[in-house]
């Protein structure tokens, strides 16, 4: 009997948290929900053992930007870099170009929330950011041929790796990698992991990429978003007139 009491009293003080169990579909981990970026979570290491050598992890992550000539560790190729030298901020906040969304690499990592929908066959990713929609088979199918057309959001396929989600994208649309002249070609290639912590309340990721057209090596970032309950996405509604402010 006292054996007993002393297990309850140990068991009520204990945090409910440390019994809420990650949310199940499937059979799968279910990433379904409204998350929050949060810049404060410290690097998952079960991810980051994943990431492979010659691999720079970039850490500018949310409002972050690295300024000129700063790429976090990654090492372009001389027309990389002799493009991004050229590169002109200006240019990239004018009326034709201010609501060109960046191709998924860069958004992904945005100061901004996503949502996902998870379904057996296909995942929905959304992002707030630009309004970009991501759909991820996880139907077993193989990447369009290189013959298709590109664009900003790329071709995912998925497929879990126990209770992780692991997205394979190509076809992307040259594009930012680091929003500061830096760019990706249309042969980058991304893997990207995702993860829920043990209470199902932050969703863990990297990010990697490697552009042996751009890059003499490979790079990678850690992304992490908090979940938020009875949350959903607003329209981004990028108005071009707002270029004309900048320069004010």
């Amino acid at each position: 009997m006292m054996a007993r009491l002393v297990l309850a009293a140990a068991l009520a003080a204990v945090p409910a948290l440390a019994f809420a169990a990650v949310p199940m579909k499937d059979g799968h981990p279910d990433l379904s929900g409204y998350w929050d970026l949060d810049v404060k979570v410290p690097r998952d290491a079960a991810l980051m053992k994943r990431i492979g050598p010659n691999t720079a992890v970039l850490d500018d992550t949310g409002p972050t930007e690295f300024p000129r000539g700063e790429y976090g560790g990654l090492k372009p190729k001389p027309g990389a870099m002799a493009a991004a030298d050229k590169w002109d901020p200006k240019q990239d906040l004018t009326v034709a170009k201010v609501c060109s969304p960046p191709s998924i690499i860069y958004a992904m990592q945005g100061p901004f929330p996503i949502q996902i929908d998870q379904g057996r066959d296909i995942v929905v990713i959304r992002l707030q950011y630009y309004d970009m929609v991501r759909l991820v088979f996880m139907d077993g199918r193989k990447h369009l041929p290189a013959s298709a057309p590109h664009t900003k959001v790329g071709d995912s396929i998925g497929h879990w790796e126990g209770d992780t989600l692991v997205v394979d994208t190509d076809h992307l649309e040259p594009s930012t990698l680091t929003n500061n002249g830096l760019d990706h070609s249309d042969n980058v290639h991304v893997i990207e992991r995702f993860r829920l912590s043990p209470d199902g309340r932050t969703l863990l990721s990297t990010q990697e990429f490697e552009d042996p057209q751009t890059l003499d090596n490979r790079g990678a970032r850690f992304i992490a978003w908090k979940k938020k309950d009875g949350e959903f996405l607003e329209p981004y509604d990028c108005d071009p007139s707002f270029a004309l402010n900048y320069g004010k």
